[in-house]
């Protein structure tokens, strides 16, 4: 199973970083991605990256903001996220992903909150 962690509570502008571990084994090789789903919203694309790391997308609204990277030595995946706004607020999860562009999900994990306070 993934587990997403590092999330918290930051200000409008601040950042956080949180990263994806897979238990019990490790992810090596596999397409993982970020999704995340707020208050009254469903679930939805944040960013993925390709088993090797090469390939990466990103959703319109964090792109420039948010940036995806692997640790696969530390079976780790990573989002780190820069300029928070309010709407950022969610609960992020982190999935094994497929398809040609990387946004199609499967393994989701109990995901970690983010509030970003105005």
């Amino acid at each position: 199973q993934l587990q997403a962690s590092g999330g918290g509570l930051v200000q409008v502008g601040g950042s956080l970083r949180l990263s994806c571990t897979a238990s019990g084994g490790t992810f090596s090789g596999y397409a993982i991605g970020w999704f995340r789903q707020g208050p009254g919203k469903d679930r939805e694309f944040v960013a993925s990256l390709s088993g090797t790391g090469t390939n990466t997308h990103y959703a319109t609204s964090v792109e420039g903001r948010f940036t995806i990277s692997r640790d696969n030595g530390k079976s780790t995946v990573n989002l780190q996220m820069n300029s928070l706004k309010p709407e950022d607020t969610a609960r992020y999860y982190c999935a094994r992903v497929g398809g040609s562009d990387l946004r199609i999900p499967s393994d989701w994990g109990p995901g970690a909150q983010v509030t970003v306070s105005s």
